[in-house]
């Protein structure tokens, strides 16, 4: 589903040459439309300095795609460091070819890009890792997500902090596809399929340009659809000693904000997205 909010794309007519959907990247689609990595590493560091009393130096990024968040990490301190996993290695290629070669030389010496599984990648002691825009639901067993998240267990510092997102209500079992369109594309997340015995989730990202062009199944997921509290009850089996919601607030006029704050009761609204914060420590 869509985090942010876009402007109406402009409809016209395909002109000679290749068309938008030809000359398109995905992933600059994909961070445009769902990442807001400015927005989530400074909820990284305020949520983590809350939490433990101190600031953050080392990150780990799990699932990290094109490691927005990773470089955005290190863009922030010259004492911050950051490794990030991914098992994709086109697209660390990619990051490495964009977001890295971006970097300055010594925020490049203190980021590492790791091509591997998340549960066995040799990432070294951080102080917090995280697993956004519902990555780990790659796990559909409660037998692989515990390997999963011990194994981030292992890697943290006495007192880190593994952070996830997750998503829910009535909506998220809803098949069907929601559009939201930005100045020169649309994107589309499509809720392709639901089965509700082994919560077997099958969703897509598709692409729409003003010329009718289309990326279609430009990514594509299978998942297992979990719940708040299955997450983190697995997380206490795992060995994590607490974990914490942040449930996003809402104004005067009942619409989301955009900040998150620590929460032990949620709305029943029919499509939320939270964070969940795991700590090692007490």
């Amino acid at each position: 589903m869509g985090k942010k909010k876009g402007k109406a794309p402009k409809r016209g007519k395909r002109t000679g040459g290749p068309s938008m959907a030809e000359r398109a990247d995905r992933h600059v689609l994909y961070e445009a439309s769902v990442q807001s990595v400015e927005d989530e590493v400074t909820f990284l560091d305020t949520a983590f300095r809350e939490l433990t009393g101190r600031r953050a130096r080392v990150m780990r990024e799990d699932f990290c795609g094109t490691a927005a968040a990773a470089c955005e990490w290190v863009k922030g301190k010259k004492s911050r460091q950051a490794v990030a996993v991914d098992i994709d290695p086109d697209v660390l290629e990619w990051a490495r070819s964009r977001h890295v070669a971006a970097l300055k030389k010594g925020q490049q010496a203190r980021l590492r890009l790791l091509n591997g599984d998340v549960r066995t990648a040799a990432t070294g002691t951080v102080d917090f890792a995280c697993a956004f825009n519902f990555s780990w639901w790659i796990f559909k067993t409660r037998a692989d997500l515990k390997a999963y998240f011990r194994a981030v267990l292992d890697s943290l510092a006495p007192d880190g902090v593994f952070f996830l997102d997750i998503y829910g209500g009535s909506d998220a079992y809803a098949e069907g596809e929601e559009e939201t369109e930005y100045d020169d594309f649309t994107y589309v997340w499509d809720q392709n399929r639901f089965e509700p015995l082994s919560a077997a989730y099958t969703c897509y990202i598709h692409f729409r340009f003003p010329d009718g062009s289309e990326l279609p199944r430009a990514f594509e997921y299978h998942w297992r659809l979990w719940t708040l509290p299955e997450l983190r009850e697995l997380l206490e089996e795992a060995g994590f000693a607490r974990s914490v919601v942040y449930w996003q607030t809402t104004g005067e006029d009942g619409d989301y904000t955009g900040e998150f704050e620590q929460a032990t009761q949620g709305e029943a609204d029919p499509a939320w997205i939270t964070y969940v914060a795991a700590c090692k420590g007490g």
